[in-house]
C-alpha cells in the first residue's frame, strides 16, 4: 500500500473535516496521521493528512475525485506521494557546517531528498561535493556581474529540476526577482541573538556583551533580508565561563540542527504559509526513518 499526503488550506467552515475524511473513506483509504489548525485571527483553516490507499485507488483517481470537495470549500490543496523525494539545490559560501550536516543526514537517509547540485561563489567545498557524486556549480558573484550570476543560478535550478533551494550559509543577498520567482521555495539560516548583533563577527560581539543565549532561525527567503516567515528556531544557553570560540562552536551546532529540521518539515509538506508567518505541523509517525533530527 502506498502512502500519500494531502495538504489543504481554505477559509474556515463547518463540515470541512467531515467532507475530506468521508471522501477518503469512500475511496478505500485509511488515514494514518492527521493534523489541523484554525487561525482565529485570519479565519483560515489548515490541514495535513497522511493516508494509505487500501483498495487499489491510485493517486490520480483520488485526486480527480476530490475536485468537487475542493471546489465546494474553495480549497488550495495538493496530493503528494510520501515516498517521492524532493529535488533540493544547496548553496554555500565559506562556512561549511550546515552543508556538511545536511550531506551527512542525506547520506544516512535521515533527510530523504535528492540533492541535485551545490552552488557556491567559492571553491572551498568543490572536492567535498564532487566526492559525494553531486554536481558542483561555481558561480562567482560581484557587484558588476550579479544579474548574470543570478541568471546562471536560475539556469541551474531549471536544468536540475530543483524544487527547493537551501541556503546553507550562502553569504550573498538574492535579488527581489529571484525571491519572488522562488517564493516559498528558498530556506535560509541565520543566527539569532538577544540583543541582536549584525555585521562582521557577530559571535565575537555577543561574547563581548556577555550574551546568555545563542539562537538560530530558519526561514523562507523574501525580499526583506532575514525577515521571511519563520519555520524553525532554537537556542542554547551560554555562561560567563565560555570563550568567544565556544560561542562560535555552539552557534554552528544550533544553526545546523535548526536548518535540518526546517528542511525536514518542508520536504514532508508540514509547513503552510499563513501571511507573514507559518503553520508547522508535527512530524508524522515514521518520518524520521534513520535518525531523529538534531
Amino acid at each position: 500500500m502506498k502512502s500519500h499526503v494531502l495538504t489543504v488550506s481554505c477559509q474556515s467552515a463547518r463540515g470541512i473535516v467531515a467532507a475530506i475524511t468521508g471522501y477518503l473513506a469512500e475511496k478505500g483509504c485509511y488515514i494514518s496521521d492527521s493534523s489541523q489548525f484554525d487561525d482565529l485571527e485570519t479565519d483560515l483553516f489548515f490541514m495535513r493528512l497522511t493516508f494509505l490507499s487500501q483498495e487499489g485507488a491510485t493517486e490520480e483517481d483520488i485526486k480527480a475525485g476530490f475536485a468537487p470537495v475542493g471546489k465546494k470549500f474553495a480549497m488550495s490543496y495538493r496530493f503528494n506521494d510520501s515516498d517521492e523525494r524532493m529535488k533540493v539545490l544547496l548553496m554555500v559560501s565559506r562556512f561549511g557546517h550546515c552543508l556538511n550536516d545536511l550531506l551527512y543526514r542525506w547520506k544516512i537517509g535521515a533527510l530523504p531528498i535528492d540533492i541535485v547540485g551545490v552552488v557556491s561563489n567559492h571553491f572551498d567545498y568543490q572536492k567535498v561535493i564532487v566526492n559525494h557524486d553531486i554536481p558542483f556549480h561555481h558561480i562567482k558573484v560581484t557587484k558588476e556581474n550579479k544579474p548574470q550570476a543570478e541568471a546562471r543560478l536560475m539556469e541551474v535550478v531549471e536544468q536540475s529540476g530543483a524544487e527547493l533551494i537551501v541556503l546553507a550559509r550562502y553569504m550573498q543577498v538574492l535579488s527581489d526577482a529571484v525571491c519572488k520567482k522562488m517564493s516559498g521555495r528558498i530556506i535560509n539560516i541565520h543566527h539569532s541573538f538577544l540583543p541582536s548583533f549584525k555585521g562582521a563577527n557577530p559571535y565575537k560581539q555577543a561574547f563581548e556583551r556577555g550574551v546568555k543565549l545563542i539562537g538560530a532561525t530558519a526561514h523562507y527567503v523574501t525580499k526583506d533580508l532575514d525577515e521571511g516567515p519563520i519555520i524553525e528556531q532554537d537556542v542554547a544557553r551560554i555562561t560567563h565561563a565560555q570563550s568567544a570560540e565556544d560561542y562560535v562552536s555552539i552557534g554552528r551546532d544550533v544553526e545546523s540542527q535548526v536548518l535540518a529540521r526546517a528542511v525536514h518539515a518542508h520536504i514532508h509538506h508540514r509547513v503552510f504559509m499563513n501571511g507573514n508567518k507559518t503553520i508547522v505541523f508535527p512530524a508524522s509517525p515514521g518520518s524520521y526513518k534513520s535518525e531523529r533530527m538534531g
